[in-house]
């Protein structure tokens, strides 16, 4: 499976450096260029689907998965703190920003700014897709600087903020924390199973389907309280991920314990048994099973050996062997009187 270089991510790492650092980069963005401001405005987080789609997709999505899955190194115990010291800034920021928003909303033409809004995150969807497309489409900051333009009507301005935005805004950056933070978790099982690309592909469809209520607004088209791109969303991963395909950080994940409670070195060794544990089943096999050299009484093959007159005489009870009278050789007469012994 491949671990992808993500267009986004690879543009963003080579300004910032670290994986850490690219990735609280890629998470800050929508509240730096204002996508986030302009989604609360324009409405998308008046439901509860609205809440979970723009924390998945705007704080979430493929480039976090993408800097966690194949930028980030060590246990996850510190990719998940460095996951919740970003959202420790994240959440707040949102929440401010939210807070603001019914004060900004009073300065724009909401009907207007909602087209600019649509086609921020048509913007996003086309450079998260492609990164050669996206180097001919204009930055997210200046389709929402043109929106602010165009859209803005100072008559209608009051100093105020609501409950609503405040509470469903810091929902929704929560949301894309925990996203990421579940990410982290499970990177040692989907690193390795998850196809970066084409889950990036699938993600910037998911954002096209978000856009597109918001631009067929004023022709009542696609008005529905259904999260379809919650729903794309979940069909991409399924056929990103292969559960069958070789994991790359199964192995040597941090030393935590497996799920039957032993870890990595507490495993047996390769013969099947600890050490100083119970004797494997080579060393269970009987001893006569195992070769031995021939005994030492045992008659040598091939010829007899050419023994010395004087070791013959010795082997003879001190009798010359030339000496018998039939002639025949002592070595067949009596075995006892063999040399070897």
């Amino acid at each position: 499976m491949s671990t992808s270089r993500h267009p986004v991510a690879l543009r963003l790492e080579q300004q910032v450096g670290s994986a850490t650092k690219l990735l609280a980069t890629v998470m800050v963005l929508p509240l730096v260029d204002g996508i986030f401001p302009a989604l609360v405005v324009a409405g998308v987080l008046g439901s509860a689907a609205g809440v979970v789609e723009t924390g998945i997709l705007i704080f979430g999505g493929s480039a976090t998965a993408a800097v966690i899955l194949a930028e980030m190194d060590g246990t996850r115990r510190e990719m998940v703190g460095s996951v919740l010291l970003i959202g420790a800034v994240i959440i707040p920021l949102a929440a401010v920003e939210a807070a603001l928003a019914p004060a900004l909303a009073g300065l724009l033409d909401l009907d207007v700014f909602g087209r600019f809004a649509g086609l921020v995150i048509l913007t996003i969807a086309a450079k998260t897709a492609s990164s050669e497309i996206g180097e001919f489409l204009p930055s997210p900051g200046v389709i929402i600087g043109l929106g602010l333009a165009g859209s803005f009507d100072p008559s209608g301005f009051a100093l105020e903020t609501s409950t609503e935005y405040v509470v469903n805004g810091t929902a929704a950056a929560a949301v894309g924390v925990s996203f990421a933070l579940a990410i982290a978790l499970l990177s040692p099982h989907l690193r390795g199973r998850v196809d970066i690309d084409r889950f990036r592909f699938g993600s910037a469809v998911a954002l096209g389907v978000l856009a597109l209520p918001i631009l067929l607004e004023p022709f009542d088209l696609m008005q529905t309280e259904v999260p379809i791109a919650l729903a794309v969303l979940a069909v991409t991963t399924l056929f990103a991920y292969d559960p069958n395909a070789d994991g790359l950080g199964d192995a040597g994940d941090d030393g935590a314990p497996d799920d039957d409670g032993t870890s990595d070195a507490d495993s047996p060794d390769a013969d099947g048994a600890d050490d100083g544990g119970e004797p494997t089943d080579a060393a269970d096999d009987p001893a006569e099973d195992i070769p031995t050299d021939p005994p030492l009484d045992a008659p040598p093959e091939g010829p007899s050996p050419i023994v010395d007159d004087d070791v013959a005489v010795l082997a003879n009870g001190g009798e010359d062997p030339k000496s018998d009278d039939d002639g025949t050789d002592p070595f067949t007469d009596d075995d006892s009187r063999a040399p070897w012994l």
